[in-house]
């Protein structure tokens, strides 16, 4: 059985369903303490503000940051020129919301204007999955995407093991 959309067009139907909005991916989540969760989030329209190597470590320095407040353990990161990889253990009862709206909010009046596509995409690792290996994964990002041919080349990444 279809479902009727009054007043919508082809187009907006399509794009209601490859589209989905990345605000509502949050819907009915929770967070919990000492969980590893790999997130990425996006620049909006994928401007690379980070490009910029003095706002690539800005947001590196709001990355240690939660972890000086006891919100967040690293293990792993990736600063893209439009994206971020982060890898991380909530070691605190603050909701991993909270916390990607305090990096956001804090690296957008570091620059002076908002620039990250709402929401953001989070994974919960499950015990049996390997966070070495998603590290490893995580931090070749630059490599992947023929930005250098050695990852050491890259400034903007680290992990607790490599």
């Amino acid at each position: 059985m279809k479902t009727k959309l009054v007043g919508a067009t082809p187009t907006s139907r399509l794009r209601q369903k490859t589209n989905p909005h990345s605000k509502n991916l949050r819907k009915g989540r929770h967070s919990e303490t000492n969980q590893i969760y790999q997130i990425t989030t996006v620049t909006e329209n994928r401007t690379p503000i980070f490009k910029d190597f003095n706002r690539a470590r800005a947001l590196i320095q709001l990355l240690k940051n939660e972890q000086q407040l006891g919100r967040a353990d690293t293990l792993a990161f990736v600063v893209m020129p439009d994206h971020l990889h982060w890898m991380m253990t909530l070691t605190s009862a603050t909701e991993l919301s909270k916390i990607m709206h305090s990096v956001k909010t804090l690296s957008a009046k570091e620059f002076g204007r908002p620039f990250w596509q709402e929401g953001y995409h989070d994974h919960a690792l499950r015990k049996e999955e390997d966070i070495v290996v998603i590290a490893r994964y995580i931090v070749a990002n630059p490599l992947r995407a023929g930005l250098v041919k050695r990852i050491g080349d890259y400034p903007h990444w680290d992990a607790k093991w490599l």
